[in-house]
């Protein structure tokens, strides 16, 4: 199996000449009918990587559910630091963030050693969400990276703030970024946003209370999702989900 450039999408902005590989919904130790899903994902970030040197990446966008659960499998953890090394090997940088699936605080290890080769890891998420330059021919390019949030983790960091539900969290969570609109802001996040499709291997919120607006997005000029397993836009070309590397049902 060759990854189809429907699941890695390359963006092209008008103002920027950097090209990002993004990539979400890896499950890293997923097991389908207590079969191990492994050495397919291995198989798969290989390609990737190959991709990623084929296309001189200028960087790759993990969107969150590195792995399939919160104390993923010693196997699962050793495969994704194998992909992290040879991107720096490769000397492509790598933003990652967690999804609902990653335990936030294990895949933050780490990550102020790592980010000396270029590798960033979104911290537990404390409030604070600053920018990350990289630079191309016109400037800076900030790339921020969001983990997970939902209304409780919000209420926790804020004491003063009582977000009805997820729209109102990540709201929150943006307004409280420092973002430049006269630079290029790319986001990486891992959230639901109202009208994207669901498949059958997602999990679902009764009552879409997990909805986000794609509103909520507009100071950026690109927003890297995670969280759908089908690739898509919401809204605008630009607020994209990447899809599952995998398949992970029948649908």
């Amino acid at each position: 199996m060759v990854i189809s450039y429907d699941y890695v999408f390359f963006w092209y902005g008008k103002e920027i000449s950097m090209k990002f590989i993004h990539v979400s919904d890896l499950h890293i130790g997923k097991r389908v009918n207590e079969f191990s899903m492994l050495e397919d994902q291995r198989y798969i970030l290989r390609q990737i990587l190959m991709i990623a040197g084929q296309e001189q990446a200028d960087a790759v966008l993990v969107a969150g559910d590195i792995y399939d659960k919160p104390i993923p499998p010693a196997e699962a953890v050793q495969l994704f630091d194998e992909f992290l090394t040879r991107l720096a090997e490769m000397d492509i940088p790598v933003f990652a963030v967690s999804g609902n699936h990653d335990s936030a605080e294990r895949v933050a290890f780490g990550a102020r050693l790592m980010s000396r080769q270029n590798v960033y890891l979104s911290p537990v998420y404390d409030g604070n969400v600053t920018g990350i330059p990289m630079t191309d021919e016109y400037g800076e390019v900030m790339v921020y990276l969001l983990p997970f949030v939902k209304p409780a983790l919000i209420r926790h960091v804020f004491e003063d703030e009582e977000p009805a539900d997820y729209q109102e969290a990540v709201r929150i969570a943006v307004e409280h970024m420092e973002i430049d609109p006269q630079k290029r802001n790319v986001l990486v996040a891992h959230q639901f946003v109202t009208g994207a499709f669901r498949c059958e291997s997602e999990e679902v919120l009764v009552g879409g209370l997990d909805n986000v607006d794609v509103s909520v997005f507009d100071p950026f000029d690109y927003v890297a999702l995670g969280h759908i397993h089908t690739p898509q836009h919401v809204g605008r070309e630009t607020v994209r989900y990447s899809g599952t590397p995998l398949k992970k049902s029948f649908y």
